[in-house]
Formats: structure tokens, C-alpha cells, sequence
């Protein structure tokens, strides 16, 4: 996949709201990495995120992300997004106009 299919999304939220909004951008979908930042810009969790990954498989994360905000005041997290799979633009060819030549005979 390009780098240019990847959509980058950051919130600045406090520490104390992290976990919460991780969660909730996680559970819209398509999040393909989830990177926190601190107020200094320097990276301090970085998670590659698959399709197939819920629930319990994420409770390490989760742990990690609650460790995190008690660390600081507010964080950047940065979200990678893969397109969705049906927004690429299909185009269809319209429609033949009324009275076409399918079906009809032609003179002799």
C-alpha cells in the first residue's frame, strides 16, 4: 500500500481522557497505527494496529496507554487510517439513450 493511501488524524487530549479517546478512534475503524506523543513531540507508545485486532488482544495496550497518562498533562495521539474499502471512485458509463438500435431491425 502507498504511504499515499494513509490518512493521519492528531487529537491533543489530556492525560486523564487517553485511554478513553484511544478507544473510541480505535472503535470507528480502518486505524491501521496508533502513535502517542508527549508535550515535547517525542514518541512514547507506538502500536501497529490490524484488521483482526479486539477486545483482549488490545488489554495490553490499554495498560500501557493508562501507565502513559499518569506521566504528563496532555498528549498528541496520532492515528493512521487505511481508505475505506468501498470510498475509491467507480465510475459507470450512463445509460444508452431511448430508442437505441438494440432490438430493432435495420432497413433493407
Amino acid at each position: 500500500m502507498a504511504s499515499a493511501d494513509i490518512h493521519t488524524e492528531e487529537h491533543r487530549v489530556p492525560g486523564s481522557q487517553l485511554v478513553e479517546r484511544a478507544k473510541a478512534l480505535i472503535h470507528e475503524g480502518n486505524v491501521r497505527r496508533l502513535i502517542v506523543r508527549n508535550d515535547q513531540g517525542h514518541t512514547v507508545l507506538e502500536v501497529p494496529l490490524t484488521a483482526g485486532v479486539v477486545g483482549t488482544l488490545l488489554a495490553p495496550v490499554w495498560a500501557a496507554l493508562g501507565a502513559i497518562a499518569a506521566l504528563a498533562a496532555h498528549y498528541t495521539l496520532i492515528i493512521e487510517r487505511r481508505p475505506e474499502s468501498g470510498s475509491s471512485a467507480v465510475t459507470a458509463s450512463p445509460p444508452p439513450p431511448p430508442g437505441g438500435t438494440e432490438g430493432t431491425a435495420s432497413p433493407i
